[in-house]
């Protein structure tokens, strides 16, 4: 099995399990969050040896998982906006694979040789579909979740699209700064938990940063 075969089958099992536990939410969420925090510090622990690297990273996980319980509210609209930002960066994520392998275009930075641009042209496009997937998917939720807040946003307002770009950086941009840091302690992967991404961090490096500034604009309320 390829890289890539192993990097789709892990996202095809990890997106769908992920989405159920925020969709049960309570206890049963805040198992699965602390069930990620404990890893990912096993494996910080363990690949890291600069304390400021470590404060760093357990910092943004913090912040990140609070993110996602607070974001994970079955009585409001955030929950759909959490939802649609696990789409778009996993869309993000595959897009930049398959467009960086397909099209090999300039290298982007030499923090991480693989990047191209032609990575994140298809992190960009994909980004965008997930608008569409999100329209789609997301208000069949409450059909077979009938607890959970109905759906009143439109996925397909032109804001959408713009934040899909905004936060497509983010998740590259957040990509980018853990490489930046793994290559500073010479490692590739934080972990192997995770077949064909590696471990927790470099599964969830680009989430980290987009569910934190989701947060911080649905609280200033610029979103939905």
């Amino acid at each position: 099995m390829t890289n890539l075969q192993k990097r789709i089958l892990t996202s095809i099992i990890v997106m769908p399990l992920s989405i159920f536990f925020i969709l049960k939410g309570g206890y049963i969420l805040l198992f699965f969050l602390f069930g990620i925090f404990f890893l990912a510090n096993y494996e910080l622990f363990s690949v890291f040896n600069n304390k400021r690297i470590i404060i760093f990273f357990d910092l943004a996980l913090i912040l990140s998982l609070y993110s996602i319980y607070f974001l994970a509210d079955k009585e409001s609209e955030s929950l759909y906006l959490l939802l649609w930002i696990i789409i778009l960066v996993v869309c993000s994520d595959i897009g930049g694979y398959v467009f960086g392998k397909t099209f090999k275009w300039k290298k982007l930075t030499k923090i991480s040789p693989k990047k191209t641009l032609s990575g994140v042209f298809g992190s960009f496009i994909l980004s965008i579909f997930s608008v569409f997937i999100a329209s789609v998917i997301l208000p069949k939720i409450n059909y077979y979740f009938t607890h959970i807040e109905s759906l009143n946003i439109n996925f397909l307002e032109p804001k959408f699209f713009f934040l899909s770009i905004i936060l497509s950086i983010v998740a590259q941009s957040g990509d980018l700064t853990i490489s930046y840091f793994k290559r500073l302690e010479k490692i590739k992967d934080t972990g192997k938990i995770l077949p064909g991404h590696g471990g927790i961090f470099d599964r969830i490096d680009a989430l980290m940063f987009v569910v934190i500034l989701t947060l911080i604009l649905y609280q200033l309320k610029i979103i939905p």
